[in-house]
């Protein structure tokens, strides 16, 4: 074990809780409709040279359809995930590398998620689909974010104060590498220097349309849940103040996905509404789809086309396997990658291609997050931070990265929406971060070391651990 720098750590012990959720409303992910998900909650502990210890905490939902899209059942699919993350339990308690919370976890996912993904895809049962890799980063993330929380709280100061020259032995280009014929050095850089300080203590707020979502009362079927919560649009933007509205779409069938913007955004503009986007979830193949939708709407509907403020993940998030050239979209809107954004190298690829800007998630590991927010900055990419329907401990990492990232409008947070209950006892502690109130979220709630949690302030009884490991 070296510890080169006196502020490093090492992880110690790792605890793996899992915490099921029915959701109120279904949700559309591509093909698929979900109504439940499990999120994964860890606790990890790291130590210095000295012996201190700290425990940090981390979560993450199993977005079992957005990570990992085919025709196996959600179960199963599900129960690979939570015994992958079973796996990572242990190997985080015994990963032998001490550094920064940004150097331990980078060399965590490089050396020891490999492999574990490796193996996992080596050992499946016959006639079983391999475990996709954003899979795999998904049940990593939630490790991650601990380790990022107790690094801070080790040292009793807010995470997002230590990805700086002071605690970090390496600068930026230790892990990155500029694109060819661009004017980039990441000497001498670190992640501080592409990040929004002091953080902003209100975020605008983005509110998902989903695919099944019903418009209008006409549409209501009486099987609607009847809990106090709005079900409407119209409900949702006028108790809510919304401003910004993510609008879910098929991208198989061009008159549905046309008419859906229109339908939207129709009663965007009676209620007072700014911004638009659309979501296609990676089901498009061809950009002249996504071309003729939007140029059907500069013809037809301008005030419309003039409120998409940008257009998300038309396309196979395998870039790679399919390098569509899409330069053609984003001449016409500012085209984000979600689901094709795993890592900066993939940024990399994207930009290429013709993709202007990325959508951050927490759930690809802070660590991936961080430096994919930093390599899109310095290359002239703009930034949105999207949510995977984030509740309890997962809000609070979410929304802190688009603080602190400068996105080109507020955040995505629908957690509210799907399962406001499931947040209960941290609402205690953040009210208004489970609440969108004149269309935005207050974070100022969240403060003090690590990731700003104060769990503390929040009784949340934890089943008994699925998993632990220690050194």
């Amino acid at each position: 074990m070296v510890f080169r720098h006196p502020l490093d750590v090492v992880p110690v012990a790792a605890s793996l809780y899992f915490l099921p959720i029915t959701m109120r409303m279904p949700l559309k992910f591509g093909p698929e409709i979900t109504t439940e998900v499990t999120c994964a909650r860890v606790r990890l502990t790291v130590a210095d040279a000295h012996g201190r210890t700290a425990e940090g905490w981390g979560e993450t939902p199993l977005s079992v359809q957005w990570v990992w899209p085919s025709t196996m059942s959600y179960h199963a699919r599900l129960e690979v995930l939570k015994d992958f993350c079973v796996s990572l339990t242990k190997a985080w308690a015994q990963f032998n590398i001490a550094g920064h919370a940004m150097e331990v976890g980078h060399a965590f996912t490089l050396r020891e998620l490999c492999r574990l993904h490796e193996q996992q895809n080596a050992g499946r049962a016959a006639g079983t689909e391999p475990m996709p890799w954003l899979a795999a980063l998904v049940c990593a993330s939630a490790f991650d974010l601990a380790l990022h929380d107790a690094y801070g709280m080790l040292h009793d100061v807010p995470t997002y104060e230590t990805y700086n020259a002071v605690y970090m032995n390496s600068d930026l280009s230790h892990y990155l590498t500029p694109a060819e014929g661009s004017a980039v050095d990441f000497q001498g850089k670190y992640p501080e220097d592409f990040l929004t300080r002091p953080r902003p203590e209100s975020l605008a707020a983005w509110h998902l349309v989903g695919g099944t979502d019903p418009l209008e009362p006409s549409e209501l079927t009486g099987s609607e849940p009847s809990d106090g919560y709005p079900v409407l649009v119209r409900d949702w933007i006028r108790q809510d103040g919304l401003k910004c509205l993510k609008i879910k779409l098929r991208g198989n069938d061009a008159d549905w996905d046309y008419h859906r913007i229109v339908r939207i955004g129709t009663i965007a503009v009676e209620e007072g509404v700014d911004w638009l986007t659309a979501d296609f979830n990676c089901t498009v193949h061809d950009p002249a789809y996504v071309n003729a939708i939007l140029d059907r709407l500069l013809r037809e509907h301008p005030r419309f086309y003039g409120m998409i403020l940008y257009v998300e993940q038309p396309f196979p998030y395998d870039l790679e396997a399919n390098p569509i050239d899409v330069h053609s979209v984003s001449a016409r809107k500012p085209l984000f990658m979600d689901e094709s954004a795993h890592d900066w190298h993939l940024v990399k690829l994207g930009r290429s291609l013709g993709w202007t800007g990325v959508a951050l998630k927490t759930c690809k590991t802070q660590t991936g997050a961080v430096l994919s927010l930093c390599w899109a900055k310095a290359h002239g990419m703009t930034l949105m931070v999207q949510d995977l329907t984030n509740p309890m401990l997962a809000q609070i990492s979410h929304v802190q990265l688009a603080a602190h990232a400068g996105t080109i409008m507020g955040v995505e947070s629908n957690g509210m929406q799907f399962y406001p209950a499931a947040s209960r006892p941290e609402a205690v502690a953040h009210p208004r971060l489970y609440q969108r109130r004149e269309g935005a979220l207050d974070l100022s709630t969240v403060r003090g070391p690590g990731l700003g949690y104060r769990l503390d302030a929040i009784a949340r009884e934890l089943p008994p651990a699925t998993a632990e490991g220690a050194r």
